[in-house]
């Protein structure tokens, strides 16, 4: 398997599932501008990171749909929750994070393809992290009595980690949100999230 990604981005919480489920792989840094190349784009039509590559040249997009895939091929890991309602947690919370938290952020990195003008794109950048918090609220609460996000370690906690690494980059108010802060340190000890981090070089 071969992993498409951005350091930083997204594609981070499927670097961390592949270092956590133990079985090789391999990855190839994307860098920004490569992002629309003609090479890239045969690999995602979409420009973006993250994307799997199977040895036999199948390729898989879109982070939600990686995840899965990662658990269900390697379900020892234990990474997809147990049975259909299990599932449906850790898919629940995916879903919050990648439809409604992670398109928040849309407007905080690039306010200029919404709105013309630095004073106006400066509003929406604000307004938007402003409204961030919220989201992250709910997290927090979700995470009250668990470590992690449904109770046991999934596909979804590398997803939420990464959206806490760009909140606390991007000055969203995070403050007396304890459960938060106590899983953001636990991912950050974790050995697999290091060997991550360090491959990507953050």
């Amino acid at each position: 398997m071969k992993l498409y990604y951005l350091p930083g981005a997204c594609s981070l919480a499927d670097h961390i599932v592949l270092e956590w489920i133990g079985q090789p792989y391999t990855t190839h840094r994307v860098a920004r501008e490569e992002l629309g190349s003609a090479d890239y784009l045969k690999i995602n039509p979409s420009g973006v990171v993250p994307a799997l590559q199977e040895p036999d040249g199948w390729v898989l997009t879109e982070n939600a749909a990686i995840l899965n895939y990662l658990a269900d091929k390697f379900p020892l890991a234990g990474l997809g929750g147990e049975g259909a309602r299990g599932r449906a947690e850790v898919n629940r919370w995916l879903a919050y994070i990648n439809s409604d938290l992670h398109p928040m952020y849309r407007p905080v990195f690039r306010p200029e393809r919404f709105i013309d003008g630095e004073e106006a794109q400066d509003a929406l950048r604000c307004r938007a992290i402003e409204r961030l918090r919220g989201y992250y609220q709910r997290l927090d609460a979700q995470l009250e009595g668990r470590d992690w996000l449904t109770g046991t370690r999934s596909f979804a906690d590398p997803y939420l980690y990464v959206v806490l690494r760009w909140a606390m980059g991007r000055g969203v108010d995070l403050s007396e949100l304890h459960n938060l802060a106590r899983f953001h340190q636990r991912m950050q000890d974790d050995a697999g999230v290091k060997s991550a981090l360090q491959q990507e070089g953050l």
